[in-house]
C-alpha cells in the first residue's frame, strides 16, 4: 500500500498507455487530479490538440502553483517523462514546503500498446514507441530527481502526515515496547444535551478515561472558546472548577490546566487554588501555568494585557512564588513584579511538591524557564519539531547546570480513531486532527516517545462520546 500525506503533490510518470489516469481516478479525491490532457480541451478543440500543449501546460504550472500554495493534496497526470518537467514539480514543492511523490507505471510495453489501441484517439504508435524506448532510463533517473519517495504504482492511502510512517513504528512498539503515559485533554464542552447534560456527560468522560488508562486529564485555562478549537459563543467551562468536579469523580487521574494564563488571577491566589485542589483529590494536582496569549479574552473581561515582556517577568516570578506558597512557614516575596507580604497557604498541599508545568515552545524565553524553574514542559508539533525543541531545552539545561532528566516531557496533540478508505482525504476535520486506526496512532505515539516525549496529552476530537475514550484504550494499552 502507499501511503501518501496529505498534503503532497503526486507526479505521475509513465508512457502513454500504463494506466496513469485510471489510477488517478480511482485512487484519488475527485478535484484533486491535474491532467494535461483536460486542460488542453479546456484551452484547445479537446484533449487530442496538440497545438494548444504550450498553453495547456501554462495553465497547469498556474494551477499546481496555487493548490500548493494553499497545502492541497495535488495529482499532477502528465507523461512525467521530461526530466526539466520533473524538475521543476521539485522545485515547486520545495518552495511551497510540500513533499514531492513520484509513482511510476512500469507496465509492459504490449499492455501499453493494448490499452492504447483502445483509446477513442490513440497516440500514434511511432510516438508510443519512442516513449516505451526511453522508459528505462526515465525510470532510472526519477530516483534521481530529488523526490521526497519514488513508489511503484499500486493500491494508495492518503494519511496525514503525522502517520506516515506509522506502521512500521507500530511494529517497532509491538516488538520492542516503550512506556508512555497519556493524558486526556477536554477543550471543548459543547455536547449533546447542552447545559443541562454537561455535568453528567463529564462526569461519564472522566469515568472512562480513567477506566481506558489515561494518567491525566487536562482542560484549558480560557474563558472564551478559542479559535483553534470551535466558536467564541460554544460552551467553555472554568477550568478550575473543572478539575475540582472531575476530582470528586476520579480516584486516580493526576488534574492539571494545559496551561493557566499567568495574567488571569493573582499569583497567590493561585496558589491556594492548586494547594486546594491537591487536598480534595488527595495529591493529584499539577500546576500548568503559561504566559497568556489570548488579548480578545482579555479584553471581554476587562483585563490588563500586558507586552509580552511584562507577562513574561509575572510567568517567571510566579515560578518562583508557588513553591514558597506550598512549602513550609509564610515568607515574604519580592520579584520583579509579583510581590507578597506572606507566601502562606493552608492547608498545605498533600504532596511535598506539587509538579509545575510550564506550557509554550518559545525557545529564547520558555524554554528558558522550563530550565530553570520547572518540573514539565509541554510542547506542540510534530516528531522533528519535538526533537528541535528538547534539543534547544538541553542546551538551556547545560547553561543553568540542570539536569534534563529530572524535567518531564509532555506533548499536545489532536487525534482521533477512524480510519479513512484508499483514494480518500482524511476527511473534513478541524485543522491539526490526526485521523488514523488503532495501528497508525500507536506508530505515531511510538516515534513521539522515540523523541523523547513520556506523556502524550490528546484532545479527542469527539470526545463528547465517553465511547471514543474507551474506544483510544486501546492505544495506550500497547504502552502500558
Amino acid at each position: 500500500m502507499i501511503r501518501l500525506p496529505n498534503p503532497c503533490l503526486v507526479v505521475l510518470v509513465g508512457p502513454s498507455g500504463s494506466g496513469k489516469s485510471y489510477w488517478a481516478d480511482a485512487s484519488c479525491p475527485p478535484g484533486t487530479v491535474v491532467a494535461a490532457d483536460r486542460l488542453r480541451a479546456l484551452v484547445g478543440e479537446g484533449e487530442h490538440d496538440q497545438r494548444a500543449g504550450t498553453d495547456a501546460f501554462a495553465v497547469l504550472d498556474l494551477v499546481l502553483d496555487r493548490r500548493l500554495k494553499r497545502k492541497l493534496f495535488t495529482v499532477v497526470d502528465t507523461l512525467g517523462m521530461e526530466r526539466q518537467r520533473r524538475a521543476g514539480y521539485v522545485a515547486l514543492g520545495r518552495r511551497h514546503r510540500v513533499p514531492v511523490v513520484a509513482v511510476t507505471f512500469d507496465r509492459p510495453a504490449a499492455e501499453c500498446r493494448a490499452n492504447n489501441a483502445r483509446r477513442a484517439r490513440p497516440v500514434p504508435a511511432k510516438a508510443l514507441a519512442a516513449q516505451l524506448k526511453q522508459w528505462p532510463d526515465v525510470l532510472a533517473a526519477v530516483h534521481e530527481d530529488g523526490f521526497d519517495a519514488v513508489h511503484p504504482a499500486g493500491p494508495a492511502r492518503i494519511v496525514n502526515p503525522e502517520l506516515l510512517t506509522a506502521p512500521a513504528a507500530a511494529r517497532r512498539q509491538q516488538e520492542d515496547p516503550m512506556r508512555l503515559d497519556f493524558g486526556l485533554h477536554v477543550a471543548n464542552f459543547t455536547w449533546p444535551g447542552g447545559p443541562a447534560e454537561l455535568g453528567a456527560r463529564l462526569a461519564a468522560i472522566a469515568r472512562a478515561a480513567e477506566d481506558a488508562g489515561f494518567a491525566y486529564l487536562s482542560v484549558m485555562d480560557h474563558f472564551l472558546q478559542i479559535p483553534q478549537v470551535g466558536r467564541r459563543w460554544d460552551e467553555m467551562l472554568d477550568g478550575w472548577t473543572v478539575l475540582g468536579f472531575v476530582a470528586g469523580h476520579t480516584t486516580r487521574l493526576k488534574l492539571l490546566t494545559l496551561v493557566t494564563g499567568i495574567t488571569y488571577r493573582n499569583v497567590a491566589h493561585l496558589g491556594k487554588i492548586a494547594a486546594s485542589l491537591d487536598v480534595l483529590s488527595g495529591g493529584r494536582a499539577v500546576c500548568g501555568i503559561g504566559a497568556a496569549w489570548n488579548e480578545d479574552e482579555h479584553r471581554a473581561y476587562g483585563w490588563p494585557f500586558p507586552p509580552t515582556k511584562a507577562r513574561f517577568a509575572v510567568l517567571e516570578d510566579a515560578l518562583r512564588l508557588l513553591p514558597l506558597m506550598w512549602g513550609p512557614g509564610a515568607p515574604a516575596f519580592q520579584g520583579k513584579v509579583v510581590n507578597v507580604p506572606e507566601a502562606m497557604c493552608y492547608p498545605r498541599p498533600i504532596q511535598e511538591r506539587i509538579p509545575i508545568l510550564v506550557g509554550g515552545s518559545g525557545e529564547r524565553r520558555t524554554l528558558r524557564l522550563v530550565a530553570r524553574y520547572a518540573d514539565a514542559c509541554n510542547l506542540f508539533g510534530d516528531v522533528e519539531t519535538v526533537r528541535h525543541k528538547l534539543g534547544v531545552l538541553h542546551r538551556h539545561c547545560a547553561e543553568v547546570g540542570r539536569d534534563p532528566s529530572e524535567i518531564q516531557v509532555t506533548q499536545l496533540s489532536a487525534a482521533l480513531i477512524a480510519g479513512t478508505p484508499p483514494g480518500t482525504l482524511p476527511g473534513t476535520l478541524p485543522p491539526r486532527v490526526v485521523a488514523g486506526t488503532v495501528e497508525e496512532h500507536v506508530g505515531r505515539y511510538r516515534e513521539l516517545a522515540e523523541a523523547g516525549v513520556q506523556t502524550a496529552f490528546v484532545r479527542l476530537a469527539n470526545v463528547g462520546d465517553p465511547g471514543s475514550v474507551e474506544e483510544f484504550g486501546q492505544v495506550i494499552r500497547a504502552f502500558a
